[in-house]
């Protein structure tokens, strides 16, 4: 059945690739970006042009009257919303000694504070439906490898991760599904590199670089060339329509797309594992799926 989605960050990257699989998959999809007017008026106009079933809709994740006026939208247009996509992120690089306080701040702001943005605008309408899905965009980062100098990203990702664990359980009475997506470092075909952020205490950085010169570049390299040559980030989009298009109650709650296979897959089986014993444990198994 086709569904109502809203993405945030869709104007390029995952959300972007996403937001036209979805589309072409017979769904109807809100692509949220910021300033659709302005900076992103390119990338409205090419959604707008891709299909009619692809909206642009303004919305800023940093500012919650933003996010309300872009739900509000849907569900006047629409009169309801099935799925939320949690895609909006920002990728930091350099020393996490050299990020002050308020970096670190905005990037938690980005990376987590914005699903708590639009899960408040947006959760009330599923919970009223007593249907719905969540869908998260996480990152490998926060169980894997962990190279180093992407402390303030990793660190954000992984409080991501757990509020989506939480809220997965606490939504299941309400009929609403979750699923968390883990990409990998895919890095072609997205932006995250090439638009990611610096430390600002140039001292500081300074003083890393007399021991790690260039060392934030190589990483990079090293990790694209953990790649295989046929590694496409639209594999992410393809998985976020596959669960979409599943049954409520059949939906995997994680799914990894890692062509580098750095790991994260077999920390989280373990962590997953755990978490559905202990909910056995204490007697609560059917918070683990939503009610029909």
């Amino acid at each position: 059945m086709s569904k109502i989605v809203i993405i945030s960050g869709a104007s390029s990257g995952f959300g972007a690739l996403t937001a036209r699989a979805l589309v072409d998959a017979g769904h109807t999809v809100y692509a949220g970006m910021r300033n659709v007017g302005g900076r992103n008026a390119i990338a409205a106009a090419e959604a707008r042009a891709y299909s009619d079933r692809l909206r642009p809709v303004e919305m800023d994740v940093l500012d919650q009257r933003s996010v309300d006026a872009a739900v509000s939208e849907v569900v006047a247009n629409e009169g309801r919303l099935d799925v939320i996509v949690h895609n909006a992120g920002h990728m930091v690089l350099g020393a996490a000694e050299a990020f002050t306080p308020d970096q670190y701040a905005s990037a938690y702001d980005t990376n987590v504070l914005s699903t708590q943005r639009l899960n408040r605008a947006a959760l009330p309408q599923l919970r009223k439906q007593r249907d719905g899905l969540v869908v998260w965009v996480g990152s490998s980062s926060t169980r894997g490898g962990t190279p180093p100098f992407l402390a303030p990203y990793f660190a954000a990702k992984a409080a991501m991760d757990a509020l989506a664990v939480s809220y997965a359980t606490e939504l299941t009475r309400f009929g609403v599904d979750s699923t968390i997506i883990v990409p990998g470092a895919f890095t072609r075909g997205t932006n995250h590199f090439a638009n990611a952020g610096y430390a600002a205490d140039e001292e500081v950085a300074a003083a890393y670089d007399e021991k790690y010169a260039g060392f934030s570049e190589e990483v990079a390299r090293r990790l694209a060339d953990l790649l295989p040559p046929d590694a496409d980030p639209a594999d992410v989009a393809r998985e976020i329509v596959r669960v979409v298009g599943l049954e409520k109650g059949q939906r995997p709650f994680r799914v990894h797309i890692d062509p580098s296979e750095d790991g994260a897959e077999l920390v989280n089986a373990v962590g997953d594992a755990v978490r559905q014993q202990f909910y056995r444990r204490i007697g609560y198994p059917e918070l683990l799926t939503p009610v029909h």
